[in-house]
């Protein structure tokens, strides 16, 4: 499939709990930049560590007290941080609501079933200061679009074009699920 666009919504209610397995934890950032670029390094968002520093410090570091509220690190059993996300806010079709950003485990702890008590935190955290939420995600993602949907994230369709490519995510994820 073609990697395309994708925007997701959550009303913010009814929130399904998934805790955290015991071994793990989730906590605040704590100017860990480094680890932050790392994991998105290693989770394919970005070629190298120094691009994702330098994208940090566009998107984030104007902002130092609102990282401090809004960006979370999971860590292993050693205390590693293994996996990011963003309780953001945004703006979505002239709609503030609240963002889920830059989502990333590191390959070795994929498929351990960590994104969704994760993802399930930061809802949490944005239903504390909004209504709605939104992510951004692309085609290729079907296993996270899967655990989207599963949270209750609903795709966001605002145009024909986006309803043909929604069609094709479907399609594949229930091919996926045979």
């Amino acid at each position: 499939m073609q990697r395309l666009p994708l925007i997701m919504v959550h009303s913010l209610s009814n929130i399904p709990t998934y805790p955290v397995p015991e071994a793990y934890h989730i906590r605040s950032f704590e100017n860990d930049e480094k680890d932050w670029a790392a994991i998105l390094t290693n989770a394919g968002e970005f070629d190298s560590v120094n691009a994702g520093l330098d994208r940090f410090k566009q998107e984030f570091a104007p902002y130092p007290a609102e990282v401090r509220k809004r960006m979370f690190f999971l860590e292993n059993e050693a205390g590693q941080a293994i996996g990011t996300a963003s309780a953001w806010y945004g703006e979505l079709n002239g709609e503030e609501m609240g963002r889920i950003h830059w989502v990333g485990i590191v390959p070795e702890y994929q498929g351990k079933k960590l994104a969704k008590p994760l993802l399930a935190f930061l809802l949490h955290q944005l239903a504390s200061t909004h209504q709605k939420a939104y992510l951004k995600t692309q085609t290729t993602n079907l296993k996270a679009i899967n655990a989207y949907l599963k949270l209750g994230f609903t795709p966001y369709i605002q145009d024909d074009t986006a309803g043909a490519i929604w069609e094709q995510v479907y399609t594949e994820l229930n091919t996926m699920r045979q």
